[in-house]
């Protein structure tokens, strides 16, 4: 009898542990473009700066009447960094590289562009229209794309 009490006390103390460790659903943000709704999935325990800083610019409206300013077939769509006069929108500073957390370039997936720099990153971000491992962590840079 003690056993199963014990077991059973037990199994009440991991139920509620293990429902302490229930995260948040990963935020989620809303593109409204000319050709429709383009909702992103961010992943703030992957890439927490990166999230951050994207949600920054959210937030302050800095994304609002932005174009896709680099379409390059099979490969990315870029935008978040001109307006629709091609003037480029001033930014903050740039965020460190969290591209070394398991993340893939895949089809749909979204990155912040960047210069050759690792570390220059700021505003401007891209769509992956195809699977892009070549972006991946390691890349040829040696750095990838987050």
């Amino acid at each position: 009898m003690k056993r199963r009490q014990l077991f059973a006390a037990t199994a009440c103390i991991v139920a509620f542990s293990a429902h302490a460790q229930v995260q948040a659903p990963a935020p989620r943000v809303a593109l409204d473009t000319s050709e429709g709704m383009i909702v992103i999935e961010l992943a703030p325990q992957a890439a927490p700066k990166t999230v951050e800083n994207f949600l920054a610019y959210v937030n302050s409206g800095h994304y609002n009447g932005t174009v896709f300013h680099r379409v390059i077939p099979s490969f990315m769509v870029q935008g978040g960094g001109f307006g629709p006069d091609m003037k480029e929108k001033p930014t903050r500073g740039t965020i460190p590289l969290e591209s070394q957390n398991g993340l893939k370039n895949a089809r749909g997936s979204v990155a912040m562009a960047r210069r050759a720099a690792p570390n220059s990153a700021s505003a401007q971000f891209f769509i992956n229209v195809v699977d892009n491992e070549r972006l991946d962590y390691p890349n040829p840079d040696g750095n990838g794309y987050a």
